[in-house]
């Protein structure tokens, strides 16, 4: 047993906690100050006041007023890519919009072209930077997608790659089979004939190697429609795996409204909605998942979070880490941006990014929270002064030691 001892503040102490916060729930975040807490392997296993505090343990750290935070837990990445895209960062600085940069060539496309010609050790050679880089920012639970691949072989290279990530890396990872995020080159024009090939060809090859825990479409007008994205989910639905949705990003596409009906896990981006779309989604167990570093680095409207959660919806904040639209997969910045950008409160925009990203990727029974019987992943910070000084000083190095699964990373 390891016991960790005069904690400042336990942030996000839950009992019980399996499931999304809805609505006003979301501004409750639960502080036990003074405290104490103990790890037994990889499980949290008892928490209370120093008052309390257990006179001896095999381990014993002195936490010296530090802060201890439950790992964030981001349900939406793209990680696993070839190369950065600063040309395009240049171009959007030039007045180039998103549907510019793709139409000259840029995009998801350029991705996919550099990516064709790496091998899975060099994918994975150059994700491992970006997995420390996002475990050092507090990070223990993640969605990674592919969709920069775009035929057979690339996209199950991809998920490959993700998949010895799983087991390399002790951070807990979902994986999401993403053929549907551009038609590929081979395809141009035949838009119909990509998604019979996704369809026919690509998801019987991913279910028979279990590469994929959800699958997940761009429904977005010059991407996929709606007809096309269901025909997908049902497809997907054969081989037993759930959905998760790009929608309403550049256009209100209808995408909230196909994911809702095919129970998706989450509908992602959703910058282009209106009232239809919040009360569906405040009716629904399906999560919207705003995305704010993408609004932050494109310059685009942001998704109208506080009205979401007025309604009484499910809210996550991720990243969406890409080299295209959101170069970083720092949950501490993207918590941030939801309070400055977004207008959510800290309390609603920690649980966005814990718990209610837990509930995203099917996890929060086991993530998300500081709970008694879940997974021991969390992060000690220096002394705070309240637990919304961790967003307000976003770029104050204030995270000192980090721990998934029990165990000091």
């Amino acid at each position: 047993m390891k016991l960790f001892r005069n904690i400042g503040a336990i942030v996000g102490v839950r009992e019980g906690a399996g499931e999304a916060l809805r609505g006003s729930d979301m501004n409750l975040l639960p502080v036990m100050e003074d405290a104490w807490m103990t790890v037994d392997g990889e499980t949290i296993h008892a928490y209370g006041p120093m008052s309390s505090c257990p006179a001896e343990a095999d381990e014993v750290v002195d936490v010296n007023g530090g802060w201890i935070f439950p790992s964030f837990c981001d349900s939406h990445t793209h990680i696993v890519f070839a190369g950065s895209r600063e040309r395009e960062f240049v171009d959007k600085i030039n007045g180039l919009s998103y549907a510019e940069i793709a139409a000259r060539g840029g995009g998801i496309l350029n991705s996919a072209d550099r990516l064709h010609n790496y091998s899975e050790d060099q994918l994975f050679d150059e994700a491992v930077p970006r997995l420390c880089a996002i475990i050092a920012s507090g990070t223990g639970a993640v969605e990674i997608k592919s969709g920069y691949g775009l035929t057979l072989e690339d996209e199950i290279k991809i998920l490959r790659v993700i998949a010895r990530i799983k087991r390399e890396f002790p951070l807990e990872v979902r994986s999401t089979f993403l053929g549907a995020h551009a038609v590929g080159r081979a395809y141009e024009g035949r838009q119909d004939d990509y998604v019979e090939h996704v369809c026919r060809d690509m998801l019987p090859a991913v279910a028979a190697e279990g590469l994929a825990d959800y699958v997940d479409v761009f429904c977005e007008q010059g991407f996929f429609t709606v007809g096309q994205t269901e025909k997908i989910f049902n497809e997907a639905a054969r081989y037993g795996i759930a959905p998760r949705l790009h929608a309403n990003q550049l256009h209100c596409s209808g995408g909230v409204q196909v994911g809702v009906a095919n129970g998706a896990a989450s509908v992602d981006h959703l910058e282009n909605i209106g009232q239809t779309e919040i009360d569906l989604l405040a009716t629904s167990p399906t999560i919207a998942t705003v995305l704010p570093g993408a609004s932050f680095f494109l310059n685009m409207c942001h998704a109208p979070a506080p009205a979401l959660i007025k309604a009484g919806a499910a809210v996550a904040i991720a990243s969406d880490y890409n080299p295209g639209t959101s170069p970083s997969g720092d949950m501490r910045f993207m918590s941030s941006l939801g309070c400055i950008q977004l207008r959510m409160t800290p309390e609603q925009a920690l649980n966005a990014s814990t718990l209610n990203g837990a509930a995203a990727m099917g996890l929060a029974s086991r993530y998300g929270s500081i709970t008694s019987g879940k997974v021991a992943s969390f992060f000690i910070t220096r002394p705070l002064p309240s637990a919304a000084y961790l967003l307000y000083s976003y770029t104050e190095p204030l995270i000192e030691r980090i721990y998934l699964r029990g165990r000091e990373v």
